[in-house]
């Protein structure tokens, strides 16, 4: 592969429980980059602001929160299914973030534009070096704009809540289809009406429903898609935004 199409920039945007995690992941073993999930630092902030007592309803107090919290994500740690580990000021909480309970309030927590702000820097930096494969619900829009691929990724709400239960009972957490359902439709209200930077596919972003598709299709596609652009990109000279 010529050595400028390495920093190519890959985004992924969907609603929850689309399937973005696993294709994103998938996608960039396939290419050797680099798989972000940018959603687990909404988790991070939001799991801490419940560990230390900070109501998620006190906007200004989760936003200092989010200026102040190290966040650190890195390969997987633990031979556990996790596709990477995430650390909250030094504290392994990859598993934590995924509780009933952070599910419930990360969708508050993700809308306030301080707390987006703060870590929307963070994503940029890491994301500007290229060679990655970003996750989210408003990279391709806001975070990095100007990537060279962008994908909106999207199921049925039916579909993604048969999946969220799934994990979760593979997780050994007590699940109901309509408790999950319910809550996915919630969240789906809330980051698409959201003020700041709500959920919706780029004007340039391909759309992928994966309703009725396997996960190795999905993946298939999003690699057809990428090494498209990686050989228009050859045949432009290589030019790479950064």
């Amino acid at each position: 592969m010529h050595a400028a199409l390495q920093k190519m920039t890959i985004t992924i945007d969907g609603p929850a429980a689309s399937g973005k995690s696993t294709v994103g992941g998938a996608l960039a073993e396939r290419l050797g980059y680099l798989y972000f999930d940018t959603g687990v630092m909404y988790r991070a902030v939001t799991w801490a602001a419940i560990e230390r007592g900070i109501p998620i309803e006190d906007e200004p107090a989760v936003t200092r929160l989010a200026e102040e919290l190290l966040i650190e994500v890195a390969r997987p740690t633990v031979d556990d299914g996790r596709q990477y580990t995430v650390l909250a000021d030094g504290q392994d909480i990859t598993w934590a973030i995924r509780t009933p309970e952070v599910n419930r309030h990360v969708s508050p927590v993700s809308a306030y534009p301080g707390v987006r702000e703060a870590l929307t820097r963070q994503q940029r930096r890491i994301g500007g070096a290229g060679g990655v494969v970003m996750v989210g619900r408003d990279i391709g829009t806001v975070v990095l704009p100007g990537a060279e691929v962008k994908i909106y990724l999207d199921a049925s709400p039916e579909e993604r809540a048969r999946r969220r239960r799934a994990e979760n009972v593979q997780r050994g957490q007590p699940s109901d289809y309509q408790e999950v359902l319910a809550e996915l439709r919630r969240r789906d209200s809330i980051d698409s009406t959201r003020q700041s930077s709500p959920l919706r596919a780029a004007d340039d972003a391909v759309r992928i429903d994966s309703t009725d598709l396997t996960v190795d299709e999905v993946v298939a596609r999003a690699e057809a898609l990428a090494r498209k652009v990686m050989r228009r990109l050859e045949c432009d000279g290589g030019d790479v935004q950064e």
